[in-house]
C-alpha cells in the first residue's frame, strides 16, 4: 500500500488531560526510570551535576546558531508544535529551536529547563503530521525526564570511562556503558509512543520513519515492504547476521527505523494505544504512588516474552540449548537494579569530587 492522503485520520484529536508520562513508557523504561526516581538522596546527584554540565554556554550556543521558533519564526512549527503539547495536556512549552542539517532528526538537550532541537530537513521534509509526530516524540522524552537522566547519564559514563579511581573494572564499565545504551534505546520507543498519542495517526508516525530511513519522497515506498524489511531484519539471516546485529547496536542510541516502526505497530496492535484513546491511561496525580516492583517485574516480563519469541537465529540457539528454559527475562529484570547501584557508586564519587572531596589519589595512570 503506497501513502496518500486517505490514511489521515478523519476524526479530530483527543486531548489527554493529565496523562502521565507512565502512560507511554515502554515496560523496560519504566522500569529503570522509576527505579532511578526511587533512589534515595538523586536529586541531590542531579543539583551536584548542574555545576558540571554547563547548560547555559550550551543553550546560547543555540540561541547563537538556531532559529527559535515561535509565533513569528517558523510559525507553521510552532502551531503544529503547540497542537502537539496541547494533546499531551502540556501548559508549558520547552524552547524550540531549529538547527542547520540535511538529516532527519530532533533531540531534547538538558537538565534544569531541557530544551527541543529539530533540523532544517525536518522542517523541509515532513508534513504537519508527520511534523507532529517528531514534535510529540520529543516532548514525550522531555515530560518522561528523559533528557535530564540522559544528560546525567552521558556525563557520568564518559567521566568514569576517563578516571581510573573509579572503583568498577573495564570490563564492567563496559558492559554498565551497553545497559545504559539499552535504555537509551527503550526511551526511544517510548518516545514513538507519545508522538503518536500526540499525532493519533499512526501512518504519519510510520511515515515519519520511513523517512528517516530513506530521505522525504514516499512516491516510490511501500509501507508494507517497508514493515516487511522489519521482519527480515529481526529474524532473517543466520548466526553470523545476528552477530552483526549485536555489534550494530550495542553502543546506538536509537533502534533502526525499520525495527522502531515494527514495534510501534506491535504496540497499536496490542490494543493499549486505543484504550488510552479512550481515556484509559494512568494521570500525572498518581506517579507519586509509582511501584518500583511493579515497574521491574514488567520490564522483567518484556524482556521475557521478547527472549521467548524471537525469530533471530542466535536467540532461537540460546532456547535450544537451554531448553527453552533461560530464565531471560528473571535476569534482565535485574538489570535496572544494578543499573541503578551503580549510578548509585558513581553518581555519589562525582558528587563528592564535584564538592572537592574525595580527590582520586595523585600520580601515575596505574596500568590495566
Amino acid at each position: 500500500m503506497t501513502i496518500d492522503d486517505d490514511n489521515r485520520p478523519a476524526r479530530p484529536r483527543v486531548t489527554l488531560t493529565g496523562i502521565s508520562s507512565r502512560a507511554w513508557e515502554h515496560p523496560a523504561d519504566r522500569g529503570a526510570l522509576t527505579a532511578l526516581r526511587e533512589l534515595r538522596g538523586f536529586d541531590d546527584v542531579v543539583k551536584a551535576f548542574f555545576g558540571m554540565w554547563n547548560e547555559r554556554a550550551f543553550r546560547l550556543s543555540y540561541l547563537a546558531n538556531a532559529i527559535r521558533v515561535d509565533h513569528r519564526q517558523y510559525p507553521r512549527v510552532y502551531q503544529v508544535f503547540t497542537e502537539a503539547a496541547t494533546t499531551l495536556d502540556v501548559a508549558e512549552l520547552p524552547e524550540l529551536y531549529v538547527g542547520q542539517d540535511p538529516v532527519i532528526h530532533g533531540e531534547a538537550i538538558g537538565m534544569d529547563k531541557p530544551f527541543i532541537v529539530i533540523s532544517t530537513a525536518a522542517v523541509e521534509k515532513l508534513d504537519d503530521d508527520e511534523l507532529r509526530a517528531l514534535l510529540g516524540h520529543e516532548i514525550g522524552h522531555v515530560r518522561s525526564g528523559h533528557a535530564v537522566y540522559k544528560t546525567i547519564m552521558m556525563i557520568l559514563t564518559k567521566w568514569a570511562a576517563n578516571v581510573n579511581w573509579i572503583p568498577i573494572g573495564a570490563i564492567a564499565l563496559r558492559a554498565i556503558i551497553a545497559g545504559m545504551y539499552e535504555w537509551w534505546r527503550k526511551a526511544e520507543l517510548s518516545a514513538d509512543r507519545a508522538g503518536l498519542l500526540a499525532g493519533q495517526d499512526p501512518g504519519a508516525s510510520t511515515r515519519l520513519l520511513m523517512k528517516v530511513a530513506g530521505g522525504g519522497d514516499l512516491s516510490q515506498i511501500d509501507t508494507a515492504a517497508f514493515l516487511e524489511q522489519a521482519q527480515d531484519y529481526r529474524g532473517g539471516g543466520d548466526l553470523r547476521d545476528s552477530v552483526l546485529k549485536i555489534g550494530m547496536t550495542m553502543y546506538a542510541s536509537h533502534p533502526v527505523p525499520v525495527a522502531r516502526a515494527a514495534e510501534l505497530a506491535r504496540w497499536v496492535e496490542s490494543g493499549e494505544y486505543t484504550a488510552i484513546l479512550g481515556g484509559d491511561y494512568p494521570r500525572r496525580d498518581g506517579d507519586g504512588n509509582a511501584s518500583v516492583t511493579e515497574d521491574v517485574k514488567a520490564a522483567a516480563s518484556h524482556y521475557r516474552e521478547a527472549f521467548n519469541n524471537s525469530p533471530d537465529p542466535l536467540v532461537h540457539l540460546a532456547r535450544r540449548v537451554s531448553g527453552g528454559a533461560a530464565d531471560f527475562g528473571g535476569w534482565a529484570g535485574t538489570q535496572a537494579g544494578r543499573a541503578r547501584n551503580w549510578a548509585s557508586t558513581a553518581a555519589d564519587a562525582a558528587s563528592r569530587a564535584a564538592r572537592g572531596e574525595d580527590r582520586p589519589p595523585q600520580g601515575p595512570p596505574q596500568e590495566g
